[in-house]
């Protein structure tokens, strides 16, 4: 497992670390967002509901059901199928979207206190990889859905320690991500700190954040819609004080990990499937759920389902066969065959490019920033994203005689200091087009991307 270094040895928050401290809290959220989206694209949030109730239906006529028995039963748990999937995959999305809110936060409160937050090539570069300073150290992986990787998701996101800590040498070590932002939050409040209110950050009220999109609506059996984020659960922040500071770490610890008296993990580390508690949502209306709570309904809802496939009589059954897309664990682009590999490439200039554009919001202001953001980021990058993400994951590739499908590393991309990122993104997209004409619709969005350079010189 791989994590950046901040420290030799220390232990606290202090103003002399405060800086090192918010770019490795910058860090933690940054890693989880490879994680979570990769797990996101592996559901297929819309299965073949005829195709999953005709093969039960087969399979319970043959254990010895009447046909209209087996049909009945089959629709209803293909329903369940159908709505778990959709259901699974806004929650996962929800989260992701907000850890993309943490970052820019910790990035909002990196620039009052400490300077320029760096995002660019901070991605996790080994796999398997761990949060950095956790303790204990636990692998975090690139992998589809299943309850091994839903019990990691829970790990990150838990209230309270895990079990059996052994510890770090080299990050602030913590045993809970809220623990951490508390330290941060205990020197904040302990000294009397100089703030930055003259660079730009990120702020409320241009439309930068939105809490909800297509990926985070998912039905429910009655065909009712559900957005998975609430719109009192939190924005942008600007810190340009103690009191704005501490409200931007309220924010991001609420939404991770619920409010104080949230329940985590179990002593001996399994889920409490019980009743959810006022504490276990983020938001005052108690309408959207902590992340760690979102992830604990996924993994006992599946658990459940699970249970319910397998009590009929038929064998075996691993409900995510059903949903769940064969993708590799922890791919690289430099493993992938002659035809995958451009398109992998080009994908990941993308999502580069996109904390290149996020960074660069750092040093810009005003119109600049604004165009940036909503044009570059909002309109642009984040449907090119998306839609190559789609793509990639149409190509197979076999390995050690099983077939797998693509998925979306989310790798930094190397981008040079000879040539721009984007002239240098423009040539990814070409030697990817000529491989994979699919994503020939892309080419005009690439195009139109504002031309951002790299901050700090270059990060690689």
């Amino acid at each position: 497992m791989s994590q950046n270094l901040f420290f030799s040895k220390d232990s606290d928050v202090t103003p002399a670390n405060l800086g090192d401290a918010i770019q490795q809290a910058i860090e933690i959220e940054i890693a989880t967002i490879p994680v979570y989206l990769y797990t996101y694209y592996s559901i297929n949030r819309s299965p073949d509901q005829d195709a999953i109730s005709g093969a039960l239906v087969q399979e319970l006529v043959r254990a010895g059901k009447s046909t209209a028995e087996a049909s009945a039963i089959a629709l209803d748990l293909s329903a369940d199928i159908m709505v778990y999937a959709n259901k699974a995959g806004a929650l996962i999305m929800s989260v992701a979207i907000e850890e993309m809110l943490h970052m820019a936060l910790s990035s909002n409160l990196k620039q009052a206190l400490a300077g320029l937050p760096e995002l660019v090539g901070k991605s996790p570069s080994v796999w398997p990889a761990c949060l950095p300073g956790h303790e204990p150290e636990f692998p975090i992986n690139r992998a589809k859905l299943s309850l091994d990787q839903l019990m990691t998701f829970l790990k990150i996101e838990s209230p309270d320690p895990l079990p059996d800590p052994k510890l770090l040498k080299a990050p602030i070590p913590y045993k809970t991500i809220g623990q951490f932002y508390k330290m941060i939050k205990t020197c904040i409040k302990d000294n009397d700190l100089p703030y930055n209110t003259h660079s730009p950050q990120l702020l409320p009220g241009k439309g930068y954040y939105a809490q909800n999109n297509i990926d985070t609506v998912y039905y429910d059996k009655e065909h009712n819609p559900h957005f998975t984020n609430a719109p009192d659960s939190g924005d942008l922040l600007y810190v340009r004080d103690r009191d704005s500071a501490l409200h931007a770490i309220d924010c991001i610890v609420d939404q991770g990990e619920g409010a104080p008296g949230a329940d985590g993990l179990n002593p001996d580390g399994s889920v409490n499937c019980g009743k959810v508690k006022p504490a276990d949502y983020d938001d005052f209306d108690k309408k959207e759920l902590s992340h760690f709570e979102k992830f604990a309904q996924i993994y006992c809802h599946y658990k459940t389902l699970d249970e319910k496939f397998n009590g009929l009589g038929i064998g075996e059954i691993n409900i995510s066969d059903y949903f769940v897309v064969n993708v590799p664990l922890n791919p690289s682009t430099a493993h992938y065959p002659a035809h995958i590999r451009p398109v992998s490439d080009f994908l990941n200039g993308v999502y580069t490019y996109l904390f290149v554009m996020v960074e660069n919001c750092y040093v810009q202001s005003g119109n600049t920033q604004y165009e940036t953001f909503m044009f570059g980021i909002h309109k642009s990058m984040i449907f090119i994203l998306n839609s190559v993400c789609g793509d990639i994951m149409k190509l197979t590739y076999k390995h050690n005689g099983h077939e797998y499908v693509a998925a979306p590393t989310f790798e930094d991309y190397p981008f040079g200091l000879v040539s721009s990122p984007k002239s240098q993104l423009i040539d990814l997209y070409n030697a990817a087009v000529a491989v994979y004409p699919t994503i020939s619709y892309l080419g005009q969005r690439v195009q139109d991307l504002p031309d951002v350079p790299l901050q700090n010189g270059g990060i690689f």
